[in-house]
């Protein structure tokens, strides 16, 4: 017998932290990409002083390599975050199973409205005013990188979970 493309997804732990990785790997690319290399709007430093000023505030700009980097570990603490609440709502809510695509983009529509509406005017007092375009931007990335993958990677493992023979 052939084991299950999924195997790697053996528990709720390895599911979580698949999940989270891939979306905050996906989403801080994406996101350096298109606002560092396409728009030219931040650098790459800038963009992940930016992330860690939400603890350190405007210091976390005075910081080197430090500050990237606990950028890095905080964007990530954020994306395995999403992820643990998408993983332990999946089993409650029937439209994310039937619907994993659609699903993982609300979610990702779920997740801008967090952390724009809700997240970041609690930590930042000061923001850039949104528009249509920014909106647009921030939240398409948020679907596509990390909604779906959340959403694609939790299905498969309760899919996995719920096949015969195929529970840890």
């Amino acid at each position: 017998m052939q084991p299950s493309s999924t195997s790697f997804l053996q528990s709720p732990l390895k599911t979580i932290l698949t999940s989270g990785f891939l979306a905050g790997t996906l989403d801080l690319t994406t996101a350096l990409v298109v606002y560092s290399v396409m728009l030219q709007k931040v650098t790459a430093t800038r963009l992940l002083q930016s992330i860690a000023s939400g603890v350190f505030g405007k210091t976390a700009y005075d910081g080197g390599s430090e500050m990237v980097i606990f950028g890095i570990v905080l964007h990530f603490m954020i994306a395995f975050s999403f992820a643990i609440f998408y993983f332990f709502i999946y089993p409650h809510i029937p439209f994310l199973k039937k619907q994993k695509i659609i699903s993982g983009l609300l979610y990702g529509l779920f997740a801008w409205i967090i952390m724009n509406l809700i997240i970041l005017p609690l930590v930042f007092s000061h923001l850039s005013v949104m528009t249509p375009n920014s909106i647009v931007i921030g939240a398409t990335i948020l679907m596509i990188m990390i909604g779906l993958p959340i959403s694609i990677v939790t299905s498969k493992y309760y899919n996995a979970k719920s096949e015969p023979g195929l529970e840890s």
